[in-house]
């Protein structure tokens, strides 16, 4: 059974707090006709603190799409290695023994995805498939799980190594001074994350059932418009609500599953704001005390797209977990309106696993077992 095991974490060294983000809205905005209601939307997001990969004075000027991009990539290049190499010590793989790399971010662009450079620059074997998802916005942290999911299911042997690097900053857009926009600029922080999905052993969520949700006739309620300065981040006013449409969605694969949504162990969830997780308490029967990890994440590190999933998850592996078979649902919502959800069990040491024979026991894939043949006749790895 395949396991999702501890995340790792990191986020830039430039701090903006809730009170300096205020500050700036009022001075930068001084005559918007709804000032006050933008002051009021960013107080009630509840983020004291998000992390910049630039300090603020250079996050507020707009040099052009092209020279972002390249900052998207020289930092990418900087944050993803040393996160993706604790990933992997938490797993317990090194780099040979992976077979996927799923790289998940919306905040820049790159062809080859970094997923190559990562394959050529820290070691992995060529044969590492590559699958980059750049589109599904903050609920690709959920589908990045399930589609490595999907592939130790296909493939009960491999591992998976997940990456989200986002750089939410770097959306920036001193002109869009629409209220969705101004609201995401006192939301939105930046943050890179890697996790490791085991075929075999480990220790971590073992994941059972995953499940996909798209909300009919709502692909504009959170989108981009691609233009010369690049992304315009664009929220309709309707997507606080959308919980009311996504939580049955949740309650219907825990109950495909012959599991009650509301009696789990422990969820995790995007926080893309205060109102998601107070609607889920509503709708889907559980104490707020449920959420406390995606509120953790929320409130100190903001709205970091699809690293929020793995940064809550860290925090319940860094607070002792949960016991042994504890069930739980991990979910990630965004642009669609899209839910990516899976649940699983807790599994707190290998030995508790029924898959927890060593990787090296077992037969590879048939690819991966000849490259690794050639590499030691060759005297290689």
């Amino acid at each position: 059974m395949a396991t999702l095991c501890r995340p790792a974490i990191a986020v830039p060294d430039h701090v903006i707090t809730m009170e300096d983000t205020l500050r700036l809205a009022r001075t930068h905005h001084a005559d918007h006709p709804q000032l006050g209601l933008v002051l009021r939307l960013i107080s009630n997001t509840g983020v004291r603190t998000r992390h910049l990969i630039q300090p603020i004075e250079q996050t507020l000027q707009h040099p052009g799409f092209e020279t972002r991009n390249l900052l998207y990539e020289r930092e990418a290049k900087r944050l993803v290695p040393p996160v993706i190499e604790s990933a992997l010590e938490h797993a317990g793989v090194g780099v040979r023994d992976i077979d996927l790399i799923v790289y998940v971010s919306c905040t820049g662009f790159m062809m080859p995805s970094l997923t190559a450079w990562i394959i050529n620059e820290m070691g992995f074997r060529a044969e590492t498939r590559q699958l980059p998802i750049a589109q599904l916005g903050c609920a690709a942290g959920g589908a990045a799980i399930n589609r490595a999911h999907d592939f130790c299911l296909a493939y009960p042997e491999a591992n998976a190594l997940i990456v989200a690097c986002e750089f939410c900053s770097l959306c920036y857009q001193p002109t869009d001074l629409g209220v969705g926009s101004l609201l995401s600029n006192g939301l939105f922080g930046d943050g890179v994350a890697a996790a490791v999905v085991r075929g075999r052993g480990g220790t971590g969520v073992a994941l059972e059932r995953n499940g996909s949700h798209l909300v009919p006739d709502t692909e504009d309620w959170i989108s981009y418009a691609v233009r010369n300065t690049g992304f315009h981040f664009q929220l309709d006013k309707r997507v606080p609500t959308t919980m009311k449409m996504l939580a049955p969605a949740l309650r219907a694969l825990s109950e495909q599953h012959r599991w009650n949504v509301s009696r789990l162990d422990f969820q995790i969830v995007h926080a893309g704001g205060p109102r998601i997780l107070d609607d889920l308490c509503t709708f889907l029967e559980v104490d707020p005390e449920m959420f406390r990890y995606s509120r953790a994440t929320l409130t100190e590190r903001g709205n970091i797209a699809s690293c929020v999933v793995f940064d809550a998850l860290e925090r319940l592996f860094a607070d002792g977990g949960v016991p042994d078979a504890a069930r739980g649902l991990i979910a990630g919502f965004g642009p669609g309106i899209t839910a990516e959800m899976v649940l699983g069990r807790w599994v707190a040491s290998p030995e508790a696993s029924p898959d927890a024979a060593p990787r090296a026991a077992r037969p590879r894939l048939d690819h991966v077992a000849h490259g690794r043949r050639a590499e030691e006749q060759a005297g290689v790895g």
